[in-house]
């Protein structure tokens, strides 16, 4: 059996803080505002994760007024969402994701970002694809004033003929 889910996310970028992408720390003058760690990117895979399996949205199980989650790294969620999906024998056939920022250019950290997601969810590096595209400074990310991610996922449940 086959499921699909697809993930977005959201944040603002401000001063002071530290832009993470992937579970990979970018260099840049600005960094992600989140209750979190703010990763954009963990946070779309780890909701196209839960809406694959059918079970909600990342709200649900990490909201954002639970102090106990104050600052927490992504990568803790997303392996929290990875343990429940292989409790329910699904695996992961590959993830393709997107981040939206204007600045900085995200092309000498993709690989580093791929290999960082790869790692958190202890699978292949070449099923995980990452892009980077600008808005041609149109709106939030073109102002440099946000980022957001999308991914969709798709996820096999164990022991199916692989496709």
């Amino acid at each position: 059996m086959l499921r699909i889910g697809n993930g977005y996310d959201v944040h603002r970028l401000v001063e002071g803080r530290k832009l993470m992408l992937g579970g990979f720390e970018v260099p840049h003058t600005k960094g992600v505002l989140g209750h979190s760690d703010g990763d954009v990117l963990l946070h779309a895979i780890t909701d196209a994760i839960i809406g694959a399996l059918g079970l909600g949205d990342i709200g649900l199980y990490f909201p954002d007024n639970d102090e106990n989650l104050k600052d927490i790294k992504s990568s803790i969620l997303l392996e929290k969402i990875n343990n429940i999906m292989l409790e329910k024998k699904y695996e992961i056939m590959n993830i393709d994701s997107i981040i939206v920022i204007q600045k900085p250019k995200l092309k000498p950290y993709i690989d580093e970002i791929r290999k960082s997601i790869a790692d958190i969810l202890k699978i292949d590096v070449e099923l995980v694809n990452v892009k980077a595209k600008t808005e041609e400074k149109l709106g939030f990310t073109g102002d440099e004033s946000g980022v957001k991610s999308y991914c969709v996922v798709l996820l096999q449940r164990r022991g199916d003929d692989k496709i």
